[in-house]
């Protein structure tokens, strides 16, 4: 029995030492992640603010490019549909249609059915960004607190919005409409 608990004690020991040893070999600090994102999450609050302006400063006949460029192809197609819901356009859906479609992938609730870009009006004169702070930031998955203003038509536009990167560029890839 005391040499089944010497030989006992010695597996454990070395079993110990050997997973030890593999976890410095492959061994991240918090700190060195939580820099990372941190990191991550500023470069991409940059992207989204320029980005924003550049939208809202763009001639009209580029801002429908702009937006493709700006988000993930499939959140593109949802806003267009949430756009269009309900209009006599080719293409267009029903409301019932448009959450069916679109309810396994955004939150049709919070979709802007029949709004613009960014801001729930289709006119504006001068859109700046007031406020963009980060929400969360992980695994190049940025969601971003963002308040719009336009002071020409006394318009303040609160926005959840979510960046991912991908490609190694940003792009938007939701928005929850507050207000």
């Amino acid at each position: 029995m005391k040499n089944l608990s010497i030989i006992s004690l010695f597996l454990i020991f070395s079993c110990h030492n050997t997973v030890k040893e593999n976890i410095k070999s492959e061994e991240f600090s918090l700190e060195d992640v939580l820099a990372q994102n941190n990191a991550g999450a500023e470069e991409a609050k940059k992207w989204l603010k320029k980005s924003i302006v550049e939208y809202f400063k763009a001639d009209i006949s580029e801002q429908d490019k702009i937006m493709k460029d700006m988000t993930t192809k499939k959140y593109y197609e949802f806003k267009n549909d949430a756009i269009n819901v309900d209009l006599d356009v080719d293409g267009s859906l029903t409301l019932k249609q448009f959450q069916k479609k679109w309810e396994n992938d955004y939150d049709t609730n919070f979709a802007g059915i029949n709004t613009g870009f960014l801001i729930s009006t289709q006119d504006w004169i001068n859109v700046e960004v007031r406020k963009c702070e980060v929400e969360t930031a992980l695994l190049n998955v940025y969601t971003f607190n963002v308040i719009l203003a336009d002071d020409g038509f006394k318009a303040k536009y609160r926005r959840r919005i979510k960046v991912i990167k991908e490609d190694d560029k940003f792009l938007i890839d939701g928005i929850i409409e507050l207000n």
